[in-house]
């Protein structure tokens, strides 16, 4: 039997290898299939995860941009009204009127003498606001002021009222873009090395789980700079908001003063008539063409000088200057002090800047500019004042974005002349202006209606927010793996390609950067393996 079997073996023995290598190279490539199948499912559902992640980690950086403005508004606020106090001027009006008042009560008959009360309570009692009142009527050196007359003060209290509402709406329109400039410049470097970081395949002893930031394993601090790099870089808004506001409430002052020069505190304005002088203004302010407005700079309002910059950071107390003791004896600063100072000619410090700077001038900054001044202005002239005086022709709220009715902010748009508008006089405008300039800088009760606007209309500003993210980004890759091979810390890219923002939709832009900075990553990375 065995002999027999031992036979038949020999005589097949061919066949059964054949077939034995059949089914075992079957079984082999079978396991290997459905492992390359496992894989791909376990990658998929990681860089899913991995980029709904990131995701919301850019959107949570968008939200942290608006509570930073909110956070800096009542700082700005602060510096424009103590420069233009048009309550003070409302308050020496009052004045003015008290004493006609009196004098009329000694020697005039009791009904001029409510004539006078009822006229002066009337146009005087809407300028109140409740907030800022400035109730010194001393100059610094504690003499008295020179006392102006009525027809000065409603002149002086006209040009104020404007220029002030008007400079708050420029300037946080700056504040709103250098902040999204700053916080997305730092939070780039965090992104891209979180994004290699889920690219890696998880080690054994993590199993499954996924971490966006492991600052200890890629050697960086927190948005991939060190965190006085960081605070120093965002301390540069102490310009925008304690300097370079002076500089835009002068612009704007010229322009006020040229247009509304002419126009007595009771002249009636209509609805047409207001729109033209506040595009008029607008234009002297920002440029007469669109050309001219996207050639406009900012930055010399936005940033300061590069001679200025440790100035800055002195005065903002972010640094402390040596002694001049021991600067003037010859010896050396102590070592507290030798470390508070900072060279902003180089380093990471001055890469940020030099970014940011680029991104100021960058034609999509002056679009997006353009773009918020036109939600801001409309919801202050269209949303306010003319749907409260003109309530029957008024155009629609800002938020209605299905009409095509011509708005306040469309600069180049013609005006048809109607005939027997209503007319409201200049003085009860200017009332309404006073007051919405505390609401524009409102920062310490939120939510602040003008910047939820400008949150919910301009949504280029997640564009342009994401094309910050993503600019670069191979160029960025190769630079982060250098200085992690090196253990040292990431650098910034230089250069941007912001040209895009606005010529797509902004949800199929947001989506695409996004995106395409994770396969430019991933397939960075796993070519590098």
């Amino acid at each position: 039997m065995f002999s027999a079997t031992r036979r038949w073996l020999l005589r097949n023995r061919t066949g059964i290898a054949i077939g034995a290598a059949v089914v075992s190279g079957t079984y082999l490539v079978g396991q290997y299939v459905l492992g390359k199948i496992n894989d791909a499912r376990e990658r998929a559902a990681l860089d899913k995860v991995a980029k709904e992640n990131i995701r919301m980690r850019f959107e949570q950086n968008q939200v942290d941009c608006s509570i930073t403005v909110l956070a800096l508004l009542p700082t700005l606020t602060e510096n424009v009204v103590d420069a233009l106090p048009a309550e003070q001027l409302t308050q020496e009006l009052q004045q003015k009127k008290a004493e006609r008042l009196q004098r009329a009560a000694d020697g005039g008959a009791p009904s001029e003498v409510s004539s006078m009360r009822d006229g002066d309570t009337a146009s005087l009692s809407s300028f109140q606001t409740g907030s800022f009142m400035h109730t010194s009527q001393l100059d610094q050196s504690g003499m008295p002021q020179q006392r102006r007359t009525k027809a000065q003060l409603w002149n002086e209290l006209k040009i104020t009222s404007i220029v002030r509402a008007f400079t708050l709406i420029y300037s946080m329109s700056l504040l709103i873009l250098l902040t999204r400039i700053q916080l997305n410049l730092l939070g780039r470097l965090n992104y891209l090395s979180s994004v290699v970081k889920l690219s890696q395949p998880p080690s054994p002893e993590r199993g499954n789980s996924i971490s966006l930031e492991n600052h200890e394993d890629l050697g960086i601090a927190n948005f991939g700079n060190d965190f006085e790099t960081n605070r120093r870089f965002l301390t540069f808004s102490w310009y925008l908001l304690h300097r370079g506001f002076t500089q835009i409430m002068a612009k704007v002052r010229t322009a006020v003063e040229e247009v509304f020069s002419n126009i007595s505190p009771n002249e009636g304005i209509s609805q047409q008539r207001l729109s033209e002088l506040v595009i008029e203004v607008r234009k002297k302010v920002e440029g007469p063409t669109e050309q001219d407005r996207y050639n406009t700079r900012w930055l010399p309002y936005v940033l300061p000088p590069r001679e200025e910059e440790e100035s800055v950071l002195v005065e903002s107390g972010v640094i402390t200057p040596p002694s001049t003791s021991s600067a003037i004896e010859g010896e050396s600063p102590p070592e507290s002090q030798r470390t508070s100072y900072v060279d902003t000619s180089s380093g990471s410090l001055r890469r940020l800047l030099d970014e940011a700077a680029d991104l100021v001038d960058s034609p999509s900054f002056s679009r997006l500019h353009m773009l918020i001044l036109n939600s801001m202005f409309s919801r202050l002239i269209d949303g306010k004042v003319i749907a409260q005086f003109f309530p029957h022709q008024s155009s629609p709220p800002p938020s209605d974005t299905s009409s095509h009715a011509p708005r306040i902010q469309e600069l180049d748009s013609a005006v048809t002349v109607v005939p027997d508008q209503p007319r409201v006089k200049l003085a009860s405008i200017l009332a309404i202006l006073t007051r919405q300039a505390h609401i524009i800088g409102n920062g310490s009760n939120p939510p602040n209606e003008y910047l939820a606007g400008v949150d919910a209309e301009v949504k280029e500003l997640d564009s342009f927010a994401a094309v910050i993210y993503t600019s670069n980004i191979e160029a960025g890759i190769d630079q982060q793996q250098q200085s992690m091979n090196k253990g040292g810390k990431l650098k910034t890219t230089e250069g941007f390609a912001v040209s895009s923002v606005g010529e797509a939709p902004v949800e199929e832009l947001v989506s695409s950067k996004l995106e395409s900075a994770w396969e430019k990553v991933t397939g960075s990375t796993i070519g590098s393996r």
